[in-house]
């Protein structure tokens, strides 16, 4: 790798992107970057040097964890003065996780932060992985009038949309449109040109230093509400030993079972020290637990609103803040906080 001149780093994780067909058995495999590049030799076109990091081996996104996300925090560190942006190829499945994740842990961060992928291997002739890949490109490398980049920030570019990192979900394990964000307006979207909704595109008031974390903690649980859960069933996940944090996800506007020993086992599990944040099972929409007496049930609780996020981004973030030593109090207030649903970090107690 020659970072010399370079304005892009690309980082090979693995994915669908670069697999191949095995013949004997038909499944998908990974194969290394070298024969990517062979399937692509549109990248040689770009009038600028590209230089490439390889995760050895590449790895399915299946297999993804904290540990990948702080490599990739200090691959991004370590090269962060020599390239004006950076493209992460990922596999589609934890794609939104570590998106999410990336935002919170590189703090400051100026230049762009491009995820993508594709849902047909390279290899295929109807592949969507080229035009991602050409185009996260073009967007890892724009500039503005003032000669700064025009998106400062981690995001998941897939199918013609540029979607704000920790605001995007996986909602289609079949079709090229497979992200969607939801509850906040695309960042741009390519067709001809490429228009970036440049007044939702977030930027430092002042230029940063960037400051990388590393600190996580994962001893959270997703906790999905359905009719008939059982007693036993939710004693047992908020007793499991050293869980700190809980992301229940409830039905419509934040509402859940009233039943008596519902509700008193979090109310326990939140005098204990957990951490309960409130996001819906709905794809659009946010939490509002005034809304309903339901819903002002969970709040007595100690429950708190995670308001319009995502399930990948309230995990991710309560996995930092927990990291970050944090007192519960502290981190209930920081992850109920409104600026929250923005995606940016503001972990200044007033």
């Amino acid at each position: 790798m020659n970072p010399q001149n370079a304005s892009v780093l690309l980082i090979y994780t693995g994915g669908t992107i670069g697999m191949i067909e095995n013949s004997t058995t038909g499944a998908l495999e990974s194969f290394n970057f070298e024969q990517l590049q062979k399937h692509i030799p549109e990248l040689h076109k770009f009038n600028f040097p590209i230089d490439t990091y390889q995760f050895n081996p590449p790895m399915d996104s299946s297999d993804m964890e904290p540990d990948m996300w702080r490599k990739l925090v200090r691959i991004i560190h370590e090269n962060y003065d020599k390239y004006q942006g950076f493209v992460i190829l990922h596999g589609t499945d934890t794609m939104a996780y570590t998106a999410s994740a990336l935002s919170f842990m590189l703090d400051g961060l100026n230049k762009p932060v491009i995820l993508t992928g594709s849902q047909l291997p390279i290899e295929v002739l109807r592949t969507d992985g080229k035009e991602n890949l050409m185009t996260s490109i073009e967007i890892a490398v724009a500039r503005n009038k003032e000669d700064k980049a025009v998106v400062p920030e981690v995001c998941i570019y897939f199918e013609n949309h540029l979607m704000r990192g920790n605001r995007t979900t996986k909602i289609n394990a079949e079709n090229f449109n497979a992200f969607r964000s939801f509850n906040f307006p695309i960042l741009a979207e390519a067709g001809i040109h490429i228009k970036y909704n440049h007044s939702l595109i977030h930027r430092y008031p002042e230029e940063q230093k960037l400051n990388p974390h590393y600190l996580l903690d994962s001893n959270v649980v997703v906790l999905k509400l359905f009719p008939g859960i059982q007693q036993d069933v939710v004693s047992a996940i908020l007793h499991i030993p050293g869980l700190k944090g809980v992301i229940l996800e409830t039905y419509g506007s934040g509402n859940a079972p009233r039943k008596e020993w519902f509700l008193r086992l979090l109310c326990e599990a939140s005098a204990r020290g957990i951490v309960i944040v409130n996001v819906t099972q709905c794809s659009e929409g946010t939490v509002e637990m005034e809304r309903y007496e339901t819903g002002y049930q969970l709040l007595q609780a100690g429950v708190v609103s995670g308001y319009d996020s995502t399930t990948e981004s309230a995990v991710t973030k309560l996995m930092f803040l927990l990291g970050h030593g944090y007192s519960p109090e502290t981190i209930r207030e920081l992850m109920n906080r409104r600026n929250y649903i923005i995606g940016y970090m503001d972990t200044s107690i007033e």
